[in-house]
Parts: C-alpha cells; structure tokens; sequence
C-alpha cells in the first residue's frame, strides 16, 4: 500500500482517494476522471494532474480535450487559490475497519504516518511477514517527522550542536512535550517510546540550465550571502513561465553551493548576483535540496582509498556547542560534515574537514546513523567528544573567491567528490558581519521649474504590490527637471512631494500625485537614499541589461521599520508534526541585535503547505511578543511552546531578480 494515500496503485500512477461528497465536474481531470492532483492549466484553458499530462504528452504532442498542438514545457501550475480548493476536500480513511475519521486530502498522509491505528496494523502485519523471528518483539516505529541538524536542531537541555552564521536552528522539539514534535520518538499505542529511524535528507544536484538567448534572464529571486545572518545563497522564489520554471528543477528553498563551477557558498549577495546573471547559453548550478524526511535504508559503501583519522574535541562543559553542520547524503549512508562554524571549536581545532564522513563518535557506531543520532551523542557528552571519520585522500579544500570580478573564469576553484557532493573552501574570517544599523540618508530636494516640464522619473513598488513595497525610482530621465538637478538618483525611496505623504500609496495613486503635483512652478520631494550594505556600490550595477530593474533583496534590509509592512501569517499543525521551519539571527554578544530570518522550509511540513512563508522573511514577532533583541535560544522555545497554532508577523521583501 502507498505510504502517502494508503492504497494500492502502481508507482508512476496519482494517489487513490476516497472522497466523502460528490466532487464538482470542474475540479476532475478529463484524463483519469478523478480530482485533480498537482494540476497543471494548459494555454487553451484545460486543466489536468501533473502525472496524468506528462504520461500523455510522452506519446501525443496535442490537448487531450481539444487537440490543439501543445508540449508539456507549455503548461504551468494551476493557480494557488485552484490547488487550496483541492487539497481542502474531504476524504475518507482508507482503512475503515479500524478508523472513521474524515479530513482535508492534504492532511491524509500525516494522519496515516502518526494517528492513524489501521496503517499502523497494517505495517506491522507486514513488519512480521518480512521477519518472522521477531514476532512477539516490539513492532518497529513508523516513519515519523523528525528534524535533523540540516540546519541545527535544538534538543531538550542544550543549545544548538551546530550553527552557520548566526545559529540556524529547525524548528523542532527533542523533548516529549505534550502537543509538540518529538523528532526522535514516535508514541505507540500501549505509549511506549521508540526510538526512529528516521532523518531530514538533503542532496547535492548538478543541473545545467540552456538558454537560447544567453541574456535571458534565469528567473528567479534570491536571498541570502555572506554579508546577511543566512549565510548561503538561498531560491526565494522562481518565477512562472521563466527558464528555470521551465526547466523545473529547482525549487523555492534549495541553496545554490556553485555557478559555472565558482564556489559561492561564501560570497556576498551582489557577487552572488553578479555570478547568476552572467550571460551565456548554459549555466552550470550545484544545489543543495531539502529532500523532506525520510527512513535510513542504505548500505555501507565501501571505503578503499580513503584515510581513517581520529580527531578530539574538548567542550568546557556539556551546552558549548562544537560548530559543525551534519547532513544525510541519498546516495551514500551514514553522516557527511557539510560546514564548520567559523570561530567553533571544530574550526579552532582545524583537524575536521567539510565532506568528511563521520563513523563514530565516542565509540557509537554511525556507519549507518543520522545526524539527530550524533547530535544526540555530542550533546550529553560532558567533555571529550572522540571522532573517526573517512576522508578521500588528496581533496584540496583552497580559499574561497573573494573577487567576483576576476573569478569566472576559475572553474578549478572548487572540487566535488562522493557523487557530486560539494566539498567547500574553507572560510576567511568574516570582516563583514550583518548589523541592521541606519544605512540611508533622509534628503529633501526643492526646485523651481516649467510648469510643463516633467520630472522625468519613473517608479516602482507601491502597496499594492505583492511584497507592499514603499514607491521606489527605477529610473531618472534625461529630459525632466530631476536629472538636470542630479540629487534624486535610481533606487530612491520617495517619502513625500509637496506635503503628500507617498509612503502608504499604491502605486497609481503615487503616479497621480506625482504627476498632479508636477504641474507647479516649485516642487519639494522628501526621499531616502539607500547606501551600500557592506558591499562596493557598483556590484548591484554588474551586467543589467535584460533586466526589469529593481533594488537588489539586500538594499532594502537597510531601510526604517516605519516603511516595513508587516503581515501575519498563521500555521496550524497536528500535535505530532513540527512547524518545518528553520530560523536564523537574534542577539549575539559578538554581533549585537540582527534580524531573525526564515532560512529553509522543510517539504511536507505545516510551513511548506501553507505556501505563504518565504525564505528571507524577517519574523518581527511570534504570537504579537516582538522577537528584537531576542537570541535564538529564546525565540525557539516560544516556537516550541504554541501547541497546534502559531502567528508569525512578518516582513517579505522580494528577493534579487537573476
């Protein structure tokens, strides 16, 4: 039986459901004659499964409904409000002998890996007829949401083991508190805990991208770099009906490690712009992809022409945490060390290397273990934490680009082994740590002017945009009186003209304004100025052309809370499901108040399936508590404590378009 929807079908073929109530005509697939799942519309108006038009369109070139020409790369996901309408109908519990509950198609799969009695029979029906002997022994656990240390997980009576940064940490719980997650144990029915095997999987991917104009641009919106608390370059968005849409390979949350073989895992965020908008028909990306939870089934590979090395760290006492970030590779079991903490104790040590692979610590075997496992070793040793790790021999790890303006040519920079895991440069200490601080000047322009003369300025944003951006100047005309002035420049946020405040205007109300307003003998425009974020001014500026400008996703992270708008998003989940978020930010003593940010959402969880958290989101407050000044080890435990219901506020700024 499907692990997902509890029935019998063929694995190429869509998830059976039983539906409670008739469903509408207009919401069934004119393929299978079911209800649509992951619908995709096609351009003539018709809409099917995802699985239902790729199969058919793998012998027919036409629409199945009324033949017109069509091909698959044609076709786009249905809209948000279509894909809510179906995953919110009713279904019934396939297994009916033991359980009559109902509930929304999308929470079924959640309800048969944690609450529901006839899978759990079924499974351990079936657990015995693959192990006779251990009839009579206690039935494995089930598959269960857990949280590992992909970003650091933050366990009962310790801080996080690892942390990049400023401390990423999922959103999870290690301790068995009623109504919330416990990652390493699943209750049983006589409850009793026992111990899963299950982990948070995350996979390197090479994907080449062709483009038939190189200028084109990639489609898509990033956040994060060296210079911001995420650290890594992460997907906020891909854009529909764009190239890297259409290629369909990459997702919101997947970190971009490579470009053309350019390590830009440690670059700040206008290189890391600079390095995906550089033209050319083919662009070579190494991604890293949350791959959802997942159970530990892999085998042992081999280790021929690798060293075996023995590293020990000393703690001063049990919470100091050692600095290192482990993951799950799907092509190779066991732990890999992904990142070392700049200034940890691993780094400080300087004996452990990204890529190595971890055997055991402290003795315990983890040939075959997940990183909640060594996280869970690490965390209740009081002093000495031994390691054996494996590690391929000859792997360079040299020092990362630093100059964007002389690297592409480097394709040697990096080098990846263990099938096409990345293996990073090791980091220069970080001269720029984020710190929201005044990086703007407030400036108020008057001049006289023609009573026809135009200001000659176009501009952007407006609260009506998707993000509520204040009204921003994408460009000043070489006709208006503005660009005879020189002081309004491109990238200006305007405050106000002649007394009017633009700063809660859509954007056709601020064009009325402006315009009406332009039509006197004097003008006096009140503006901000954006200055630099720890980046040269040039670097947003690199290769433009093709491109809708806009300010990059880091200029606006410089700007006064008063022109933020804030949103609440509200999550609710089942007492067995963690939220599915990881955060990073808060109060360090060494860095001072930053800004908390989402940095990656977990697939299949509350967050996730909400869709409308993004990564690069500033939380400004959980349940209306503000969260500045907070640490990260004060923020999580709000976050765990809300049982099955949490309200974030807060700010989404659109990431940089590449």
């Amino acid at each position: 039986l499907c692990c997902e929807c509890g029935q019998a079908h063929l694995l190429l073929d869509n998830h059976l459901y039983n539906f409670q109530d008739e469903v509408d005509d207009e919401l069934i697939c004119h393929i299978c004659l079911q209800p649509l799942l992951q619908p995709m519309d096609t351009p003539c108006g018709h809409t099917y499964c995802f699985k239902c038009l790729e199969n058919f369109m793998q012998e027919y070139s036409f629409c199945p409904m009324d033949r017109k020409k069509l091909s698959f790369q044609q076709c786009h996901k249905s809209s948000l409000l279509v894909r809510n309408l179906l995953d919110k109908l009713i279904v019934l519990c396939p297994f009916r002998a033991e359980c009559q509950q109902t509930m929304q198609r999308c929470e079924l799969e959640a309800h048969l890996q944690n609450r529901c009695p006839g899978f759990k029979k079924y499974k351990s029906e079936l657990q015995r007829k693959k192990n006779p002997i251990s009839k009579g022994k206690e039935d494995p656990p089930a598959k269960g949401e857990t949280n590992s240390p992909k970003d650091p997980e933050v366990p009962s009576g310790g801080s996080a083991l690892v942390a990049e940064s400023s401390g990423a940490a999922v959103v999870s719980l290690g301790t068995a508190e009623p109504g919330l997650v416990n990652p390493a144990f699943e209750e049983t029915e006589e409850g009793e805990n026992l111990p899963q095997r299950t982990s948070l999987v995350a996979e390197t991917t090479t994907i080449e991208i062709h483009r038939e104009d190189p200028e084109e641009e990639l489609g898509m919106r990033i956040v994060g770099g060296k210079d911001t608390p995420l650290g890594n370059i992460v997907v906020q968005e891909v854009l529909r009906d764009s190239v890297v849409a259409a290629d369909g390979r990459i997702a919101p949350g997947d970190h971009i490690l490579e470009v053309n073989g350019v390590n830009i895992s440690n670059v700040t965020h206008c290189q890391a712009v600079s390095f995906l908008r550089h033209p050319g028909p083919v662009l070579h990306l190494m991604v890293l992809q949350e791959k959802g939870f997942s159970k530990s089934a892999q085998q042992d590979s081999a280790a021929a022409n690798r060293e075996v090395i023995h590293v020990t760290l000393v703690k001063r006492d049990r919470s100091e945490p050692l600095g290192i970030k482990l993951i799950r590779k799907t092509d190779e079991a066991g732990i890999f060390i992904l990142d070392l903490l700049e200034g940890g104790l691993a780094a400080k040590n300087g004996k452990l290397s990204r890529n190595d692979r971890v055997l055991s610590i402290n003795g315990q075997d983890l040939r075959q273990g997940t990183p909640e496992a060594a996280a869970q070793i690490i965390q209740t040793t009081e002093s000495r934490v031994n390691f054996v790790i494996l590690r391929q021999p000859g792997v360079q790890l040299g020092e990362p680009v630093e100059d964007c303006s002389t690297s592409n040519s480097s394709s040697s920079s990096s080098s990846s082994s263990n099938g096409g895991s990345p293996v990073h440069h090791r980091r220069r200490p970080d001269q720029n740590h984020y710190r929201r601080k005044s990086s703007y000047q407030k400036k108020t322009v008057a001049i006289k002017k023609e009573p026809k003369e135009s200001l000659g300025i176009t501009i952007g944003g407006g609260r009506d945009n998707k993000n509520k951006l204040p009204i921003y100047v994408t460009s000043v005309q070489p006709i208006g009186c503005l660009f005879r002035d020189g002081r309004i420049k491109r990238g200006d946020v305007l405050l106000s003209i002649n007394g009017i405040d633009l700063t809660h205007l859509n954007y056709y109300e601020a064009v009325s304004a402006l315009k009406s307003n332009a039509a006197s003998h004097s003008v006096m425009l009140k503006a901000l100025e954006v200055l630099s974020l720890n980046s040269p001014e040039a670097s947003p500026d690199i290769r433009e052309q093709g491109f809708s400008w806009s300010p990059l996703w880091i200029t606006w992270l410089g700007l006064p809370s008063y022109l933020h708008f804030c949103q609440d998003i509200v999550l609710t989940k089942g007492n067995l499901e963690s939220w599915g978020f990881s955060i990073v930010g808060g109060f360090e003593e060494s860095k001072g108040n930053q800004p908390f940010f989402i940095k990656t959402i977990v697939p299949g969880t509350p967050a996730f399936r909400d869709k409308k958290l993004k990564c690069g989101d500033e939380i400004v407050a959980v349940n209306g508590v503000p969260a500045i000044g907070m640490s990260n080890s004060e923020l999580i435990p709000m976050l765990k404590e809300q049982r099955n219901r949490v309200t974030l506020t807060v700010v989404s700024w659109p990431g940089s378009l590449v």
